[in-house]
């Protein structure tokens, strides 16, 4: 079978390009050398394909459950879960406030139980597991190692991301619970436990797409993401742990935008910058800690709800923009998304774009196939530039923390969403199939609906759940979490235990929030 590292003609693609002159290389230049402009691995992915991931998750865990399986028959090597809104506000499914919400933005897990059926039959020792959830990130990841114990799988062969960024979610999702200073603090605990009890996990996916999302341009987005980083590293400094013990467990995560070029240098400036930070601010001495990690996802809000079927082409040239851009894996959108959760048919071709761009193109057969480009190597260092004016600004309020209260990034970011809007309603910025070349209708096209039952079925459970748990452990091991929490310990240790005995994520937030507060923007 002919490699898609070879041309068509068969001479060999070459892992690293360089000048023709021997002389003028410079080591620097190197894949996998300081400031990893090139990558961060000398050999990037020539020899070993990036994780395709796949972002999922519906209704109850049940369900998930035979979609994940689904996915991995076909290909998907990461799982990368969604959770519904509950879950993600640290809420049970039959809270009041979770009305209306339950298994409709993704999958609702109230407790251990939930969590057993949504892993049932999956191999948490090979498969790669992301959980994109911030605020009640510690619960929901305790409830995984719990699952894998039951497995029998060893905490040390487990791997996955937690996101775990609340910063991210004051500046533009929402999706916070309590104050900066307690979940900062809870970020921390993170990072010491991860270290003893489950050493290969990323502890936290620093992450520019939730802004990327709302309207940042890509320099917005890196100065952004990096500052918040910045303030975690501190955080954790600050905290007595070793930078070069929680660093290489660190990564990030981006948008990959249609617009090819742009993409590569917001990646290639994104770690030139993150290198000089960690080495010149915190003194880092590992490669590992230097090294700017990343995970890209094609971009949701260009998606639209008019002419969802447009949207394969979309996500098809959104994807490559990962691997000449030096990200280690990506994952993509299905075309539907826009429209509401995706359907077992919409999310079927997903692994096979990522299949395709890996197997039937060239674009991984080069480490930085775009190095000197005059065009590339310009908009990197203009990218370097720009992000660390945005980066320097963010400093001068005060740090992240201070920036986010002052409403720094959210008043940048609303201002470049309000000039790209202004663009497109005057028609400067076209959206194909919306405003132009709009030349026949698509074939009908029917939306996942979710069962309105799957809060009554997942109230029975939590009911079940209560009945057969014993109260007295429940009780002790809430209690010991609270001591935790107004202490000075890892609240992580309490918090299994309390997670073993069968209290919900809800029960867990609760004591939290009892003991920490509910984060209130200013102005509300």
């Amino acid at each position: 079978m002919r490699s898609a590292h070879e041309s068509e003609p068969g001479p060999p693609i070459e892992p690293v390009y360089g000048p023709d002159a021997p002389q003028g290389w410079n080591s620097a230049d190197e894949p996998g050398a300081h400031p990893f402009r090139r990558g961060v691995y000398p050999t990037m992915r020539t020899g070993r394909l990036r994780t395709m991931c796949r972002y999922a998750g519906f209704g109850t865990a049940k369900e998930s459950n035979a979609r994940f399986k689904q996915l991995i028959a076909n290909g998907t090597t990461g799982l990368s879960v969604a959770f519904d809104l509950p879950t993600r506000m640290g809420y049970d499914s039959d809270a009041p406030l979770a009305h209306g919400d339950v298994g409709k933005a993704g999958v609702a897990i109230d407790s251990i139980d939930d969590m057993r059926i949504l892993f049932g039959g999956i191999p948490l020792d090979k498969v790669s597991t992301s959980m994109t959830i911030d605020a009640p990130a510690a619960v929901l990841l305790l409830l995984y190692q719990l699952v894998a114990e039951e497995h029998a799988v060893d905490a040390g062969r487990l791997t996955g991301t937690i996101r775990n960024d609340v910063l991210a979610e004051y500046i533009a999702r929402g999706t916070y619970i309590f104050p900066p200073k307690p979940s900062l603090r809870l970020v921390a605990d993170v990072f010491r436990y991860c270290r003893t009890e489950i050493p290969r996990w990323n502890t936290i996916s620093v992450s520019g797409d939730p802004m990327a999302e709302a309207g940042a341009s890509p320099a917005q987005e890196i100065a952004f993401t990096l500052a918040n980083a910045v303030e975690y590293v501190r955080t954790a400094v600050a905290a007595g742990i070793d930078v070069d013990d929680f660093a290489p467990c660190l990564t990030f995560s981006f948008v990959a935008r249609p617009t090819i070029l742009e993409e590569i240098a917001e990646f290639r400036a994104a770690r030139r910058v993150w290198a000089r930070v960690m080495k010149e601010e915190f003194g880092a001495r590992s490669p590992e800690s230097l090294a700017l990690r990343s995970h890209p996802q094609t971009v949701g809000r260009q998606l639209t709800a008019q002419r969802p079927g447009v949207h394969l082409g979309r996500v098809a040239v959104q994807g490559p923009t990962a691997v000449p851009g030096g990200a280690r894996s990506r994952h993509t959108e299905s075309f539907d998304e826009a429209v509401a959760l995706p359907t077992d048919g919409s999310a079927r071709p997903v692994p096979r774009t990522q299949q395709i761009l890996a197997y039937e193109t060239d674009v991984n057969g080069a480490v930085d196939p775009f190095a000197d480009s005059c065009a590339v190597e310009r908009m990197t260092s203009d990218m370097e530039a720009a992000t660390l004016e945005l980066m320097a600004k963010v400093e001068g309020a005060g740090g992240a923390v201070a920036a986010i209260e002052h409403g720094l990034q959210k008043d940048e970011i609303e201002r470049n969403a309000s000039r790209i809007a202004l663009e497109t309603d005057s028609g400067e910025r076209l959206v194909p199939g919306v405003d132009c070349f709009d030349l026949e209708e698509e074939g009908a096209y029917e939306p996942l609906h979710i069962d309105p039952a799957t809060r009554t079925q997942q109230a029975e459970r939590l009911a079940k759940l209560r009945a057969w748990r014993v109260g007295e452990d429940v009780h002790t091991a809430l209690t010991d979490l609270r001591k935790a929490a107004g202490g000075e310990g890892n609240v992580l240790y309490p918090m299994k235990e309390a997670l073993r005995v069968g209290c919900t994520v809800g029960e867990v937030c609760d004591v939290l929030r009892d003991v920490w507060g509910v984060y209130q923007p200013k102005g509300l």
